[in-house]
């Protein structure tokens, strides 16, 4: 099979999976790099991030097409030279006949998705999940970050506890809002990758913001609001390993 139709046979497999309608519209998703190179190979390698580590993986497995988490372009490239490990890695990638495919907020934001998994990892009711934010026009289909909603309310002690146990992690960064610090936990907003943005806009705040990353001066806002803020760094690892893989 020629590499250009396995990748448009994988291409639209993802595309139902996470469909791209979905993502942000600051993101840079979907088919990132396509090989005109023909390939006898239909393997497919999961990553995080299209470093040269994994672009040498691929070649040395005859892979064809690779998807990652994150899109290796994000930020406009004026050229496609050898002078950067990036830019070296996506020409011999292309060379070697493997194209790129990311999801990237389109597979956090997609019923069952990484947002969801996310829910179920502190023993979310999924009758009590919502989405922080919809479209009209994609509502059906899922929608940004997820709102948790506890009755009867858990502690904070419980509720880290619940992530620890499903991430598999000894330790998580906690900050802990000194306004009420021992009230219970009623609601708690999460957003895969770096939720700081979305929380900032929220029109009603909740009990304990869940992300994988936020700014210190959004961290030091939602402390000074009264909601405790919990980090975990490459939540989206821990949701291909398991989840897709």
């Amino acid at each position: 099979m020629a590499t250009t139709v396995f990748t448009k046979s994988v291409t639209s497999a993802m595309q139902r999976i996470a469909p791209l309608v979905l993502a942000g519209s600051w993101d840079n998703v979907g088919l990132i790099l396509e090989s005109a190179t023909a390939s006898n190979s239909n393997k497919v390698l999961l990553t995080i991030d299209v470093t040269p580590a994994v672009c040498e993986e691929a070649i040395s497995h005859n892979v064809s097409m690779i998807v990652s988490y994150h899109p290796p372009i994000f930020h406009a490239l004026k050229s496609l030279t050898l002078s950067t490990p990036l830019q070296k890695t996506l020409l011999r990638c292309a060379s070697a006949g493997i194209s790129i495919y990311s999801p990237h907020s389109a597979l956090d934001s997609v019923f069952d998705g990484m947002n969801d998994w996310l829910a179920k990892c502190i023993e979310a009711d999924p009758q009590r999940v919502s989405c922080l934010d919809t479209k009209p026009s994609t509502a059906a289909i899922g929608g940004d970050g997820r709102r948790v909603t506890f009755d009867p309310p858990i502690s904070m002690s419980v509720l880290e506890e619940r992530i620890k146990k499903h991430l598999s992690l000894s330790q998580i960064q906690v900050g802990y809002s000194t306004i009420k610090p021992d009230r219970l936990v009623h609601t708690v907003a999460i957003c895969a990758g770096s939720g700081g943005g979305m929380f900032q806009s929220l029109k009603t705040i909740a009990d304990v913001y869940f992300t994988g990353e936020m700014q210190h001066d959004q961290v030091l806002a939602a402390l000074g609001s009264g909601t405790h803020v919990i980090l975990c760094a490459l939540l989206s690892v821990w949701f291909l390993v398991s989840h897709l893989s």
